[in-house]
């Protein structure tokens, strides 16, 4: 592929953005916009930077903020031009150097040029730089780039990774601030596509009510995470959570998560007033006193003095090493937005019988807006020009087929390679609809079962291999609809594995109210929420079998 953007040289006014990277899947964030003679690239999460080095030189870079599909190509740029200047924030500049351990902290920062926060910088004489909080992660910035011509004012608006509400460890984009910029281009991920949520403190709740249950079975939790990010969110919940606040409990941590967790502890003054205030009276992560007990973990499964815990590690480490069939139950958690591959750290794609102590779950604790936070921020700066990046092209074409944006906006979503133009005029130019993303079938009531007909069409969409993997779905009420989910391997395999539970058992397994792995029972504490087989409350009721006289 040529990726040279097939620029005139002396058209100076033009405006277009042309994508190295848009993060489809495992695929960094790498974006060149052109606004009339400056040439701005926006993050740099490449592995091979080579396109880069090809094409015509960089005025300016970005970084958001250190997650590695932002920044993974960054060090090799500025190796490629060392007089390349590179904006970020103070905290991004600190985290960086934990992805380059053996080069001094010094060396990365000292390519970085730190700005603050909310303070329109003049970085030439026609364009000035301003960084607003994004929520997400710590240093996570939105930038906006105000480009000045004698003719009018261009401004650009890229959110990089943002999140509306707040987390443990970092506020949310405060929207208030730029409510009312009218940018004429808005460059935004839709990670989560046109999905909608439970708002964070839910998440936080069925996240800590699943560990409590787990526990409260005997069972051990591991949770392989990215090093940056949810890990720490994750530690911050289990040191602060009423469930576990004061808990006889270990909680040890390995890897890169560890070594980010040290660096978090130099950055206390950038997090939010309540966490300064509570590392006032005992530490963010390492303490061996106040429970629950939260270390390092010593190397081996075998130097553990004691089960259940809790166990955080990278989520590229061989998970086998952390959870031998000695140790008794484990509990494997994955994040609901797992990285590709991560599962083959259990040979295979589910736990084979060699592995019937470990069940596999995910769960969801949001990093990104989702689609009804995403509109949100779009109607209330009210562009001109949308690029959506960063999520599967599925979940984009989901958020470009919005009537509601494609009434009023110019949707854009394009693939690696293209170049977008952005021509900006008082008048609405009504952009092409994308292809369809409903289909409509037929339903057929037969004697002992219905069918559903739908259109060979909707195999095209790649999110149709996931859903019929087994062939088997689970269908369910929600309000006036019925929804259809896919039922997995790892799922169904998970099933099959604890239908060797004793029937006379007294046990989620066996109880009435249990459907779907979850508890339907309103007079039970876990009604709602995803059961462990072998789970059990006061509220248990035995399944009714077919009996046979003797």
């Amino acid at each position: 592929m040529n990726y040279r953007p097939a620029v005139n040289q002396c058209d100076r006014d033009r405006l277009f953005c042309f994508p190295y990277g848009v993060g489809h899947d495992a695929e960094g964030i790498c974006l060149l916009v052109q606004l009339g003679q400056h040439r701005i690239l926006l993050d740099c999460g490449l592995e091979d930077i080579s396109p880069l080095t090809t094409a015509a030189p960089l005025d300016f870079a970005i970084c958001t903020h250190a997650h590695l599909d932002h920044v993974r190509g960054l060090q090799a740029l500025h190796e490629h031009d060392p007089h390349l200047p590179i904006y970020t924030s103070a905290v991004t500049a600190a985290l960086l150097p934990l992805y380059w351990p053996d080069c001094p902290d010094t060396v990365i920062q000292s390519f970085c040029q730190v700005l603050p926060w909310r303070s329109p910088i003049q970085i030439a004489d026609d364009l000035s730089l301003e960084f607003f909080p994004a929520g997400h992660l710590p240093g996570a910035a939105a930038v906006v780039l105000t480009y000045t011509t004698p003719e009018r004012v261009y401004r650009l608006l890229y959110t990089g990774d943002f999140f509306l509400s707040n987390s443990r460890l970092v506020e949310g984009l405060p929207l208030d601030s730029l409510r009312g910029l009218h940018p004429d281009i808005l460059i935004i991920e839709g990670s989560y596509g046109t999905a909608r949520h439970s708002r964070r403190r839910q998440q936080e709740k069925q996240l800590m009510a699943r560990l409590d249950r787990a526990l409260a079975s005997g069972m051990s939790v591991l949770m392989p995470v990215p090093p940056i990010g949810i890990a720490q969110e994750i530690l911050m919940l289990l040191r602060s959570h009423h469930q576990f606040t004061g808990r006889d409990l270990d909680i040890w941590v390995d890897g890169q998560v560890a070594t980010a967790c040290d660096r978090y502890l130099h950055l206390l003054p950038h997090l939010p007033t309540a966490v300064q205030n509570f590392a006032k009276h005992q530490p963010l992560f390492w303490d061996e006193q106040v429970l629950p007990r939260m270390r390092r973990y010593p190397g081996s499964a075998d130097d553990l003095d004691r089960y259940p815990c809790v166990v955080l590690t990278d989520n590229t480490a061989d998970l086998q090493h952390y959870c031998p069939p000695e140790t008794g139950p484990w509990l494997v958690l994955l994040p609901d937005a797992m990285p590709p591959g991560i599962t083959q750290n259990f040979t295979g794609e589910q736990p084979l019988p060699n592995y019937a102590h470990i069940q596999l779950e995910t769960y969801l604790l949001s990093q990104h807006s989702d689609g009804r936070n995403t509109t949100q921020l779009i109607h209330n700066i009210r562009p001109q020009h949308i690029i959506f990046v960063h999520g599967s092209p599925a979940y984009l074409a989901d958020l470009t087929s919005l009537e509601e944006l494609q009434n009023r906006y110019q949707l854009h979503s394009p693939p690696v390679g293209t170049l977008v133009e952005l021509p900006i005029g008082d008048t609405f130019i009504q952009p092409e609809a994308p292809p369809p993303n409903q289909y409509e079938g037929e339903i057929n009531e037969l004697d002992t079962a219905i069918s559903f007909n739908l259109p060979t069409a909707i195999v095209s969409d790649p999110r149709w291999q996931q859903f019929a993997d087994t062939g088997l779905v689970e269908a369910r009420w929600q309000g006036e609809e019925l929804l259809l989910r896919g039922i997995s391997q790892r799922e169904l395999l998970s099933q099959s594995n604890t239908a060797k539970i004793q029937v006379d058992l007294d046990c989620c397994r066996n109880c009435l109210h249990q459907r779907g792995q979850r508890c339907w029972n309103r007079l039970s504490p876990l009604y709602g929420f995803r059961v462990t087989p072998e789970g059990y409350c006061p509220a248990f009721e035995a399944e009714e079998r077919a009996e046979t006289d003797p």
